[in-house]
């Protein structure tokens, strides 16, 4: 009888994997609930699960669960650029402007900028968090300062999880900012002028190239592996004469690659410019989004000298409108510290109490276990419908963390025309032109997988595919 059970069941999630009911990514109930929810042993299900292993429909992740195994195998990942390129002035604003534009066209499937699904965010929960704040602390509203501009309970929060990843921040050298971008804007003009080389990873997010152009930089591209982020090597080479002013990288899943640069690449990266007093921006707003095993260190977790400056926000776990990141900067905050004040002054002292009274309360760690769980699941989903829809020429990135995918397509597809014409049939994605100073990866983009699967992005992936199988002939 129990044999019969085990075996009915697993032909029951059998039959609702084949009917794409159930999709690779998806995480099946837990062992207890299964046994609850069907009146069987804990035994008998183990048998199933370890039934549908057997046939390969599921896999057993540790500590995690069951999950739906992927259909069939991934296309190869993109090769790293292997050869440095010139420092230049970056011209991206003007083309960026005009796909943000198209992509945020009513209707138009949001493939293209890198934000979370609404419903994969506590809007509600935050609501509450200010409706609370604002009923009990009516001075928010009437105290200002000029130079007072951290809220003492969220900077007390940064640093005790900053402990959980190794950088043990101090109070000292935090400055409150209107999101990450700004954080990232005020370190680079605290220690650059126009004209000066910024070393960055390539591909790199282009806010970051955005940003150097705004500010009269030059950006210098290093290689960078779709694994293991930048070459040490290549950094290394490229900072020997003393020509790059800052370094600027994203190492903990990195945007557009989504790689996880190994931690004694981190300690050697740390090192190595502190050694050369070349100032390091690190942008670790992915950080908390990785999909497997502890957190991952960021490269300020080995800086002894005070020169990286560790910008994040709170935009891809929280809420993208609440605008509140932040930067440790080291031995630059007095610098930093001042040009926020000039700036923009304080960050709203609303939204940084009630953030503070979320994470105090245990909010913001059960929202990035979930958030995690979701972002690796619809990263999977993505993976294996292009893996299907698009042509087998076609390479793709393994993302340790985050939720966008990179796609590197055959020299023929130019990723701009591709771009045009998948918005006139309400699909956007970003092309991977606008990730270079230079003006590589036209034949690449990146896609967002930010939104819960359903059926229309399946048949906008299948189309996008048919789309790319039209240009290589």
């Amino acid at each position: 009888m129990s044999e019969y059970l085990y075996h009915r069941l697993a032909d029951e999630f059998a039959g609702l994997i084949a009917e794409r009911v159930l999709q690779p990514g998806d995480r099946l109930p837990s062992v207890r609930r299964l046994a609850t929810q069907k009146r069987l042993s804990v035994s008998t299900v183990l048998q199933a699960l370890r039934q549908l292993e057997d046939r390969g429909l599921v896999e057993a992740r540790p500590q995690a669960g069951f999950y739906v195994r992927r259909r069939g195998r991934l296309p190869a990942e993109p090769v790293a650029a292997r050869k440095l390129s010139r420092p230049t002035f970056v011209g991206v604003n003007q083309l960026l402007m005009q796909v943000l534009h198209a992509n945020e066209q009513p209707g138009v499937l949001p493939l293209g900028a890198a934000y979370p699904a609404p419903g994969l965010l506590p809007s509600l929960r935050m609501q509450r968090m200010f409706a609370k704040v604002a009923r009990g602390r009516d001075d928010l509203l009437a105290v200002g300062s000029c130079v007072r501009g951290n809220d003492e309970r969220l900077v007390r929060q940064i640093v005790r999880r900053s402990f959980d990843c190794g950088a043990s921040l101090s109070p000292d050298e935090i400055v409150v900012t209107n999101s990450c971008t700004e954080a990232l804007n005020l370190c680079l003009r605290a220690v650059a002028k126009p004209g000066d080389t910024i070393a960055l990873e390539s591909p790199t997010y282009f806010v970051l190239l955005q940003i150097i152009e705004s500010l009269g930089l030059k950006a210098l591209e290093i290689p960078t592996d779709p694994r293991t982020g930048i070459s040490v090597e290549a950094l290394e080479l490229a900072t020997r004469n003393g020509a790059v002013t800052a370094c600027l990288l994203i190492p903990n899943a990195n945007n557009p690659l989504g790689c996880i640069m190994p931690e004694e690449n981190k300690r050697r990266v740390a090192q190595l410019l502190a050694e050369r007093n070349v100032p390091l921006i690190e942008d670790d707003i992915y950080g908390d989004l990785h999909f497997e095993g502890a957190r991952p260190w960021p490269i300020k977790a080995y800086d002894t000298a005070g020169n990286v400056m560790l910008c994040s926000s709170f935009s891809k776990t929280v809420s993208p409108a609440l605008r509140v990141g932040y930067v440790a900067a080291g031995r630059y905050h007095a610098e930093v510290n001042l040009l926020k004040t000039l700036a923009s002054g304080v960050t709203g002292a609303m939204p940084q109490a009630a953030l503070a009274q979320f994470i105090e309360g245990g909010g913001f760690d059960r929202q990035v276990r979930h958030a995690r769980r979701a972002f690796a699941a619809q990263v999977t989903r993505m993976a294996d419908a292009v893996a299907e829809y698009f042509p087998a020429e076609c390479l793709l990135s393994r993302p340790q963390g985050g939720f966008v995918l990179w796609v590197e397509m055959p020299r023929a597809v130019d990723a701009l025309e591709l771009h045009r014409a998948a918005v006139a049939e309400g699909i956007a994605f970003t092309p991977g032109q606008l990730f270079s100073a230079s003006g590589r990866y036209r034949n690449c983009l990146r896609l967002n997988c930010g939104n819960p699967w359903d059926e229309r992005f399946d048949a906008a992936v299948r189309r996008l595919g048919e789309l790319v199988r039209v240009r290589i002939g």
